[in-house]
């Protein structure tokens, strides 16, 4: 096998062997070698945060006369290119890596600094220029919440809308469906099957306030808080002029934390977001596990929902088709359940002035927002928008339900009510038929207090 072609590079410290081809440097390659962990890389919208934040750095460095304007020109034109996504094959960095994430840090310093030194044809360093009054342990943390926010903001937002119309939808055409309630997994009084979506509509819209409340104290950043947040080596209002920058490059609201020892210590608005995340999976796990037990069948399920049939279900029954788009849903929040566990016990190991979890807390948080959109959007349109409710089987269930008696307690009592459904579920009756078979009531009065429209 031929040797790979090669440069030499070098770092503070000391040459180093870099593929002849590629945009990054030393340090980078060293980080390549030092971690043959995972497949893991940092995300794409990782990447367009930290290209963010290096322009936002470099026109703030330039406005404070510490970088030259061709230098700082030649560092935005770079760091717009890795915006862009052109160089996102040179994010070679493993998740795995060092604490603090310095290796990526490193990586996107050396991409933007050979992209600027290429146009300017003049020396542009990765540290002395592109991380400029900034360190990894400002940066990264900042990176993890610019991209969230966005991610948040621009993706799971807009798709949790849409999947409260579509349930709002359903929960309005069935607002006059009637089925048995369930609770214990056992037959209860009456609901409609609207009254069930549009609970679930309003549980996912709960669940989206509460991730846009976390998103206040995400939009507050880091940066400028360099190496132990004291600031040290970034001028006076560094942070709060990055975060103003990156609110026009990007269009949503940041700020420069209050007290950045909040920051990088300690990760807990991180914690709150996936928190928040958490709950929205476990809502979204109950909804299509309900659906699920509604739409299992055909013969012997409890047969409420007709399930859209969107492949084969069996290798080996011919047929069968099963509720895959719930399974899905089920299993992305079992996953992003598993993230906020991973992020809940690394923000915890914070010390004193530094979390060294930081790059396995991004992961987590960008794959679990990443996994909640492109699954509540599957969710909403392959199987909400187009279930169907087996209204025959749901009315004929509905008349069979020996609790129905539940209604007649205030007129018979609750022991007489009791031995009216145990004989009407003895011996496959309905509740109208024993009542009629004891003389217990009139016919009207039976029709009256037995009215579904009424009970719910």
């Amino acid at each position: 096998m031929n040797k790979k072609e090669t440069r030499i590079e070098k770092d503070s410290m000391g040459e180093f062997e870099v593929p002849i081809d590629a945009m990054y440097g030393a340090s980078t390659a060293r980080a390549i070698e030092n971690f043959p962990i995972s497949d893991l890389k940092f995300s794409r919208s990782f990447i367009r945060a930290l290209g963010e934040i290096k322009k936002a750095c470099a026109v703030v460095n330039q406005n404070n006369q510490l970088l030259d304007k061709k230098i700082a020109t030649a560092i935005i034109d770079g760091a717009q290119e890795v915006i862009s996504g052109n160089h996102d094959k040179d994010f070679v960095v493993d998740i795995f890596q060092t604490g603090s994430g310095t290796s990526t840090n490193m990586n996107a310093n050396e991409i933007i600094a050979k992209i600027a030194s290429d146009k300017t044809g003049e020396s542009i360093h990765p540290n002395d220029h592109v991380n400029m009054s900034q360190s990894s342990n400002d940066v990264i943390p900042t990176a993890t919440n610019v991209a969230a926010v966005i991610d948040v903001t621009e993706g799971l937002i807009p798709e949790l809308s849409n999947l409260i119309s579509l349930l709002n939808e359903k929960a309005k055409q069935w607002e006059k469906v009637y089925k048995n309630g369930r609770t214990h997994l056992m037959d209860a009084t009456p609901v409609s099957l609207g009254q069930e979506f549009s609970g679930y509509a309003d549980l996912i819209n709960e669940r989206m306030g509460d991730i846009k409340a976390s998103l206040d104290n995400v939009q507050k950043l880091a940066i400028g808080g360099t190496a132990v947040g004291t600031g040290i080596n970034a001028p006076n209002n560094f942070g709060a002029d990055v975060a103003n920058e990156l609110q026009s490059s990007i269009g949503i609201p940041f700020k420069e934390v209050e007290n950045h020892f909040t920051r990088q210590g300690s990760r807990e608005e991180v914690v709150h977001l996936s928190s928040a995340l958490k709950a929205l999976a476990v809502s979204l796990f109950k909804i299509a596990n309900d659906i699920r037990w509604m739409g299992s069948g055909p013969v012997s399920g409890l047969g409420d929902l007709k399930i859209p049939a969107l492949q084969p279900g069996s290798s080996i029954m011919p047929g069968k088709v099963n509720p895959v788009i719930p399974e899905m849903m089920m299993q992305v929040s079992a996953q992003v359940i598993g993230n906020d566990t991973t992020i809940t016990f690394s923000s915890a190991n914070g010390n004193f002035e530094l979390n060294t979890m930081l790059p396995v807390m991004a992961h987590n948080l960008l794959e679990s927002i990443a996994l909640l959109t492109t699954g509540v959007c599957v969710f909403g349109e392959k199987l909400i928008k187009d279930l169907e409710a087996n209204t025959e089987k749901l009315n004929e269930d509905t008349q069979k339900n020996s609790i129905l008696v539940t209604a007649l307690v205030p007129k018979l009592g609750y022991d007489v009510a009791a031995e009216l459904a145990k004989e009407a579920m003895e011996n496959g009756l309905t509740i109208k038929d024993v009542l009629l078979s004891k003389e217990l009531m009139s016919e009207g009065d039976i029709d009256d207090l037995l009215d579904i429209e009424k009970l719910i």
